[in-house]
Parts: structure tokens; C-alpha cells; sequence
């Protein structure tokens, strides 16, 4: 009965520590995926101000106010 008990124990800690594994895997791939987004979201906002910088610039070209 001792020895079932022990197997029974082990088998337990042996899942929990799968299930852990498994959790950390999960959220390591959850931070990476949040942090290429946040790159991205950089990436696209840098393009933004560009764009609109040039823009700026064709208007003032254009209008004469950047002479």
C-alpha cells in the first residue's frame, strides 16, 4: 500500500511539473509575441512621421513657405 502511495505521489509531482513547463512555455511565447508587436507598432509609427513629414514639407514647397 506504501509503495502505491509513493508511485501514486511521484506521478503527481512528475504532472505538476509538467504542467508548469507547459505554463512557462506559454507565457515565454505570450511575451515574445507582445514584444514583436510592440516592435512593430515602433515601426509603424516611425513610418507615419515620416510620411507626414514629407507631407509637410511638399505643402511648404509647394505654398512657397519654404523658401
Amino acid at each position: 500500500m506504501a509503495d502505491n502511495t509513493q508511485k501514486m505521489s511521484y506521478q503527481a509531482g512528475e504532472t505538476k511539473g509538467q504542467a508548469q513547463e507547459k505554463a512557462s512555455n506559454l507565457m515565454d511565447g505570450a511575451g515574445n509575441a507582445a514584444q514583436s508587436a510592440k516592435e512593430s507598432a515602433q515601426e509603424a509609427g516611425q513610418q507615419v512621421r515620416a510620411k507626414t513629414q514629407e507631407a509637410v514639407e511638399g505643402v511648404k514647397n509647394a505654398t512657397g513657405m519654404n523658401k
